[in-house]
């Protein structure tokens, strides 16, 4: 299941840098009959590969295949055993066929799987978009999931629990995916990714995992080379459904040093995620939570990951600066400073980007353009290896505002145009796109109105 919850921590700006108005306020001003230019697309990504030790990787894979979200254990291993095919069905938006034809492409390139697209109705994987409202009220927190034993929305809102039950669900023929189709196309795609993913591999999810999509966190937004090298190693022909994790975790050296020989060395062990923390972080991102209680669940998972030190501290760190009110700009611009110590200290550039934009947000409130140009230049490349269309056009838009400031207007204008193209795919309609390019066109505005 990908979750809601990080994406709507991820998508935005926060509301404690001066001058950012509220999230459905019009779009007045300059940009009210902005035209915008056709939407950008992304290439073929270009994943890193895995980089951990494979004892490493070994006790990631049995974590991930033996465990459900839920925390409860699974008593064998699963995987598909017949053909692997995939169709589209229900309100398919525009942009679904070609970014599921790429994922299918990799995921037959990189992982070896016999994968392709179909438009039987006997397919083994259904993948139907639905309202977002109707997917939300049977599951609320959920961006989107997958369900086994089903073919569409119709036959799992009439399913049981004994149909629905994954931990008897081990030679996988036959599931669903369920996606809303009123969404960004980039969430579109990103659901595709992690839901077929699951799909065909883990079910579970481990905040330690920094280089995966199998992370609640949700910062990755395409499959990694690491979640391609766990897909490659669940269909390794010494693997079958229904083994015991004992016996899976004997088999799994020989498998990862056939698979990843570049992982044959030692490695450290990451200590593991409690429970308390996902739920602390899943509070402190609800739609429900008072903001409060919001900020009180961000330094609770804060308190907890303080001890490690590594990518789940900096999220905790980005957690507390995104659910800060607008009279606590000290508290957020602090939060974001320390995230950006960490993910610099650990090597995680694409999270890095994410701390940077809203470090820059509050750069450009204060009428410090250089801050600006260097923040955002030093993101921008992360946020593009990352294929994060929603992160780059933020960070376009607010290089633009900082060039504009310094008399480079043309470079201004092109940029800007540059961003609405990624903006339109990696946010949910026009008029969402162009009241982000106001707020930050506001928040540069603001600054200026100060200083004079």
């Amino acid at each position: 299941m990908r979750s809601a919850l990080a994406l709507i921590f991820s998508l935005g700006l926060c509301a404690c840098a001066a001058g950012v108005p509220a999230p459905d306020a019009p779009v007045t001003g300059r940009f009210a009959t902005t035209a915008l230019p056709p939407m950008r697309l992304f290439a073929a990504a270009t994943p890193t590969p895995a980089t951990r030790s494979n004892p490493e990787i070994a006790q990631d894979f049995i974590d991930l295949s033996f465990r459900l979200e839920t925390g409860d254990e699974l008593p064998g291993f699963a995987r598909f055993t017949g053909s692997m095919s995939v169709r589209l069905t229900g309100q398919v938006p525009a942009t679904a066929p070609r970014d599921l034809a790429a994922l299918l492409g990799r995921m037959r390139a990189e992982a070896g799987l016999p994968i392709a697209q179909t438009s039987d109705p006997d397919a083994a994987i259904t993948v139907e978009f639905v309202p977002r409202r109707q997917l939300q009220a049977r599951a609320p927190d959920a961006a989107c999931f997958v369900a086994p034993r089903v073919g569409s929305w119709a036959e799992y809102r009439r399913a049981g629990g004994a149909t629905l039950d994954w931990a008897s669900f081990q030679n996988r023929d036959r599931m669903a995916i369920f996606i809303p189709a009123d969404v960004a196309p980039q969430e579109i795609r990103d659901c595709l990714h992690e839901e077929l993913a699951q799909a065909l591999g883990p079910l579970n999810d481990l905040y330690r995992l920094p280089d995966s999509v199998f992370n609640d966190d949700n910062m990755q937004s395409v499959l990694t080379g690491f979640d391609m090298l766990i897909l490659r190693a669940t269909y390794a022909p010494e693997l079958q459904p229904g083994m015991a994790r004992s016996t899976v975790a004997a088999r799994l050296p020989g498998i990862l040093a056939r698979l990843n020989p570049a992982g044959e060395h030692s490695g450290g062990v990451t200590a593991p995620t409690p429970r308390a923390y996902g739920d602390a972080i899943a509070r402190a991102l609800g739609r429900r939570a008072s903001p409060g209680g919001r900020q009180a669940a961000a330094k609770a998972a804060l308190a907890l990951s303080d001890p490690w030190q590594d990518g789940r501290t900096g999220f905790a760190w980005l957690t507390l600066g995104r659910v800060s009110g607008r009279d606590e700009g000290d508290l957020a611009y602090g939060a974001f400073q320390n995230a950006a110590v960490i993910f610099r200290s650990r090597g995680l550039p694409l999270h890095l980007a994410h701390a940077h934009t809203q470090l820059a947000a509050f750069a450009l409130a204060q009428g410090r353009w250089d801050d600006v140009l260097a923040l955002t230049d030093a993101a921008l490349p992360a946020a593009t290896r990352g294929q994060n269309a929603a992160l780059m056009a933020g960070l376009m838009m607010l290089r633009s505002e900082a060039l504009a400031r310094t008399g480079q207007g043309q470079a201004a204008a092109r940029l800007r145009l540059d961003s609405l193209g990624w903006a339109r795919y990696g946010m949910a309609s026009d008029a969402e796109v162009l009241r982000r390019l106001a707020s930050i066109a506001a928040i540069a505005a603001k600054s200026e109105e100060i200083a004079r």
